[in-house]
């Protein structure tokens, strides 16, 4: 047996313990412990709970309420547990039902079908303060439709940024998908109403779930691993100079690994 426990590495208490029968799981009932609090107790304590006066109340406050008046029928998680014991139970407050989102699923078969954006925040010379980075990606064929730098994140650039988009790009109502995540832009009633009025459909990211818009967080990590990204720029005149080089030769000249290492000046035409 020591011989066999070294060659296992186990010890031999456990090897002994595993010869032994398994023990059959004894049928008598557990005894009632002696503090259990009398039939007549626990029925004026459920009627308390039940009276008019704390039907709506958790037996935290029911407990401080009547300690206050000199009162004192159990602990409250005594009261719990005659509740849970007395069945069902629930919480009494109303919440509201938890929603399930989704996990989004795009596809696109042809560009101009489904858009994807996001914003990222470029820092500045000037200590806490950031330019806003806009950038449209089709999903298609991972073509920059749009972007803009501004000094502020706010909707109504994102209204001004889609509507231009939309109108240069001739995208028919019923055709385009967005997907976005789920930033105060992005939700604002406002772009919402614009996207519907242009007969746009949306999809948003689910909450509090950082990868649900990989395309944008891939491409924002490309433009910011750059040799020559500058980390910090000057003012707004200084981004937009070195934006517009990054999204000529994105657009042009970048091999996509994402469309076998094609770029996207081999097939042109893809966006009119």
């Amino acid at each position: 047996m020591s011989r066999a426990c070294k060659a296992l590495d186990l010890p031999r208490s456990t090897a002994y313990r595993l010869q032994l029968p398994p023990r059959e799981k004894s049928t008598t009932p557990r005894p009632a412990s002696h503090r259990r609090i009398p039939g007549s107790d626990r029925a004026s304590i459920l009627a308390a709970l039940d009276s008019p006066r704390f039907i709506d109340q958790p037996p935290r406050e029911v407990y401080a309420a009547l300690l206050s008046e000199g009162r004192y029928l159990c602990h409250w998680s005594t009261m719990y547990r005659l509740l849970r014991e007395r069945g069902p139970i629930r919480e009494r407050r109303a919440h509201r039902t938890p929603r399930r989102h989704p996990v989004p699923r795009l596809v696109a078969a042809a560009p101009n079908q489904v858009w994807t954006w996001d914003i990222s925040k470029l820092a500045t010379c000037e200590r806490g303060r950031f330019l806003s980075l806009y950038v449209v990606l089709d999903l298609f064929s991972r073509y920059v439709v749009a972007w803009m730098v501004a000094e502020h994140e706010n909707s109504a650039l994102a209204k001004q940024l889609f509507a231009e988009a939309i109108q240069r790009y001739g995208v028919e109502a019923g055709k385009l998908v967005v997907h976005q995540d789920r930033g105060a832009p992005m939700t604002s009633h406002g772009f919402a109403e614009l996207l519907g009025e242009l007969g746009v459909e949306r999809s948003y990211s689910r909450p509090r779930v950082s990868n649900d818009n990989p395309f944008s967080e891939s491409h924002f990590h490309t433009l910011k691993y750059q040799p020559d990204y500058p980390g910090r720029f000057r003012d707004v005149l200084h981004a937009r100079q070195w934006c517009e080089e990054f999204f000529h030769w994105y657009n042009e000249h970048h091999h996509h690994a994402a469309l076998a290492l094609f770029t996207l000046y081999a097939g042109p035409g893809l966006h009119g």
